[in-house]
């Protein structure tokens, strides 16, 4: 081993052109005595040579030294020796070492210089170490040379093989590929030193797989051998690669790895039918929508390349049933989509589709990707039920239909091959539902009370129909009865027309339509019938029947004249569909009336006749508005008239008394007596006569309020009589029949006596002497002539008041 170690040392100090010094000190020759020196200097000592001083060089020098890894001897490693010049022999001089790893990893004879590992080194855990060695002497301690430092190598040898650090691997591809298809790459790494020889040189290799697969030796890539592999044949793969250094030379290191590699599905296969006929049963109860039983086509793929879809052919049996895809078994599920009956048909034969739902366009050379194969089902019989000609039944019936009168039936049968007879019951629910009975064996309806309509319209039953040959099965149907109203009301028109015919009017022309109602019940769908009364001869009018529930009034003939009739009646006969019929006769008043020549009416009154022809109907109009302002004109100048007439004095300024009579009217002079008589006030036995003539008192009343002194004036014991008085005359103007068509105001003044002063009056102040004469005032003018007369006309019945009015 030490000359082995020697060799390499030698080999190295070639390499590296003398950067490591010598083990050993060189021979003697001319050069000797400077090697000398150099060794003093490093001890520090100077020499003065020829002119001066100069520096003694060191005479030893050294910077790395190499060592085998993992080496595995008995004895310690030899490294390296360490020497220097001033070392002659005499063991003057001592070696020390420090750094990493001495005293456990390295050591050094302190005497000698040689170097040794302890224990053997892994380049992969350390790949070097930094040591300091010094040269010092042995006797005083005294360092020789300075302190030197050196690097220890260790050597790389091939104890590492190559590794897969993401082993094992899994892959993938696709099913029936081209031979040389990627399938992945494969790395190793190796822990020695790749500069070092080949020891990390690696090549890839396959140990198991072939031929299905191959991988290049350099790069590790893995790649399909043979093409058109078959998931279906072998989906599974394993493959065993082999990573090894050296370059794959004898005795080099080799590392392995396992690739599992999987095919995976393409659809190259389409689905298949395991037999060409398929066998179902199904029952004749079966529901609509009930399963009916299962197919399934097989399919070789796998995932969505394995799904399959089903369908019936059009064209055989197919349409009583209907087909699902069950995507997670892949089956088809029959259903039935109609009902079936054993009695009808026993079997039904039919054909299925299956078919792949996701094509490969590259496989579509391989032929059609579906498959064809028989449906044949058979119908098993089951004991049903009786069934009923109808799925429900409505009966019409009469109000006050007499007892056990038959009002319907119904029908039920059995219908399997067994022909049971078949019982009839009534399923009572409710109370009503006893108005009716129903015969066991013919399945006739009748009543067993007497309906009312008003009280229940409509009666819902249900009967049931039993096998006599099994009573558990049975069946039933609601009968619905109708309870019809009895016809009592006649129909009558609607409304009492009055309608007109035009003097133009044509024959058959329709101048009215007419309808009718009835108060029976229901209003909807009733029919009425109108026509002329039959022992009535109109050679007028007819009723024409229109067919809708409405009729026309038709004319028979042309010229009808206002001057020679003004009205006809026309009876119409109405009557209704009911049961029993039911009729009214209803009258119309036609009348005559003028129309322009379009149909469209004038006027209907008689005054219209001698109008003048051709004035429109607001020419008429405005004739009769005028007239009739006129008229109102008159009426209030008359009026008028009358009320002057009926003033009775007329007052000038110069009059002494307080406003009589006032107006611009000229009266007729002295002979005018009637325009007003001052006396009626003045006489109190006028008053009493008019009061008693009128009804408004009794003569004991008016002579007990009236008797007074002659002397006294009349104000005092005639107040109440005066205002009776006034308050007559007052109802008179309100209800008399001579008040005028207009209003009128008629005043009455009287002064109370409630004043301390008393009257101012001069009519109240004025007291008529019955022996007075007043003639005098004949001289005062013709307006006072007529007062003179008055006065001596009053002088045997002297007055009991004076009363100014206006």
């Amino acid at each position: 081993m030490i000359t082995r170690n020697g060799l390499l040392l030698v080999f190295w100090f070639l390499l590296d052109k003398g950067f490591l010094a010598p083990l050993h000190a060189p021979p003697q020759r001319r050069m000797g005595r400077e090697q000398h020196l150099r060794g003093v200097e490093g001890l520090g000592l100077r020499r003065h040579v020829a002119s001066g001083v100069q520096r003694v060089k060191r005479g030893w020098v050294w910077n790395q030294f190499f060592v085998l890894e993992e080496y595995m001897g008995s004895e310690p490693q030899y490294v390296g020796k360490l020497h220097t010049d001033l070392d002659r022999g005499d063991s003057d001089v001592k070696y020390t070492l420090s750094g990493e790893g001495v005293g456990t990893i390295f050591t050094i004879d302190q005497t000698t210089g040689d170097i040794h590992a302890l224990m053997g080194l892994d380049r992969e855990v350390k790949s070097y170490y930094t040591l300091r060695a010094q040269a010092v002497d042995m006797n005083t301690g005294r360092p020789l040379e300075p302190e030197s430092e050196f690097i220890i190598k260790i050597q790389d040898v091939n104890d590492n093989e190559p590794k897969f650090l993401d082993g094992p691997y899994t892959a993938c591809v696709p099913e029936m590929s081209p031979g040389g298809t990627f399938v992945m790459q494969v790395t190793a790494t190796d822990a020695d030193d790749p500069s070092y020889g080949n020891s990390a040189r690696i090549v890839y290799s396959i140990l198991h797989g072939q031929p299905y697969f191959s991988v290049d030796s350099k790069t590790g890539v893995i790649r399909t051998a043979l093409p058109n592999m078959d998931r279906e044949v072998k989906e599974l793969y394993q493959v065993l690669i082999q990573a090894k250094d050296m370059g794959g030379q004898l005795g080099g290191l080799a590392g392995t790895t396992t690739i599992n590699i999987t095919l995976s599905d393409v659809n190259d296969n389409p689905p298949r039918f395991s037999k060409s006929i398929f066998h179902l049963r199904v029952p004749e109860s079966s529901l609509v929508g009930s399963a009916v039983g299962k197919i399934r086509a097989h399919d070789l793929d796998s995932e969505k390349n394995a799904e399959v879809e089903y369908s019936i052919v059009p064209g055989d049996e197919g349409h009583m049933f209907n087909i699902t895809s069950n995507g997670h078994s892949q089956e088809g599920i029959i259903v039935l989509s109609e009902h079936l009956d054993y009695e009808t048909k026993r079997s039904y034969t039919f054909k299925v589709e299956a078919s792949n739902a996701h094509l490969d366009p590259r496989f579509l050379h391989r032929g059609p990707f579906k498959d064809t194969a028989t449906v044949k089902v058979n119908v098993l019989d089951v004991d049903e039920p009786p069934v009923f000609t109808k799925t429900s039944y409505t009966i019409d019936v009469y109000e006050d239909t007499p007892v056990s009168t038959i009002i319907g039936s119904v029908t039920a049968q059995d219908l399997d091959a067994s022909t049971s007879a078949v019982r009839y019951s009534i399923e009572w629910k409710r109370p009503v539902d006893g108005c009716f009975d129903i015969d066991t064996v013919e399945g006739t309806i009748s009543t067993t009370e007497m309906l009312d309509r008003e009280s229940n319209r409509q009666h819902n039953i249900f009967v049931v129909a039993t096998k006599v040959n099994n009573p558990l099965l049975s069946n039933k149907v609601t009968v619905t009865v109708n309870v019809l109203d009895v016809n009592e009301f006649p129909p009558e028109l609607t409304i009492l027309f009055d309608t007109f015919v035009c003097e133009n009017a044509k024959v058959g022309q329709v101048i009215q339509t007419i309808n009718a109602t009835d108060k029976d019940l229901p209003t909807v769908g009733q029919k009425f019938f109108f026509k002329s009364p039959r022992e009535i001869r109109n050679r007028n009018f007819t009723v024409r029947d229109f067919g809708n529930n409405t009729a026309g009034i038709v004319t028979k003939r042309v010229g009808f004249q206002r001057r020679v009739q003004e009205y006809y009646v026309v009876p119409v006969v109405v009557e209704d569909s009911g049961y029993p019929a039911q009729s009214s006769t209803g009258t119309l008043t036609v009348r005559v009336c003028a129309c322009e020549t379009d149909g469209s009416l004038l006027s209907c009154t008689a005054e219209a006749v001698f109008l003048p022809v051709g004035l429109s109907t607001g020419a008429v109009m405005a004739i009769l508005l005028c007239m009739v302002i006129l008229l109102v004109i008159v009426v209030l100048y008359v009026g008028l008239r009358r009320q002057k007439k009926r003033e009775t004095l007329m007052s000038s300024k110069e009059d002494i008394r307080d406003n009589v009579v006032h107006y611009d009217v000229e009266g007729g002079g002295e002979e005018d007596t009637h325009a007003f008589d001052m006396g009626t006030l003045r006489n109190t036995k006028a008053i009493k006569e008019n009061m008693l003539r009128r009804g408004t008192g009794s003569w004991s009343d008016v002579t007990t309020q009236t008797e007074i002194n002659g002397s006294t004036p009349t104000t005092e014991g005639s107040t109440n009589i005066i205002r009776d008085y006034i308050h007559q005359r007052l109802q008179e103007n309100h209800l008399g029949f001579s008040a005028p068509p207009y209003d009128s105001l008629a005043t009455y003044a009287y002064e109370g006596d409630g004043s301390v002063a008393e009257s101012l009056s001069s009519i109240e102040s004025w007291t008529v002497d019955g022996r007075e004469d007043f003639r005098y005032l004949s001289e005062w003018g013709p307006s006072f002539k007529t007062l003179v007369g008055i006065l001596d006309k009053d002088k045997a019945d002297p007055p009991t008041a004076e009363v100014e009015e206006s």
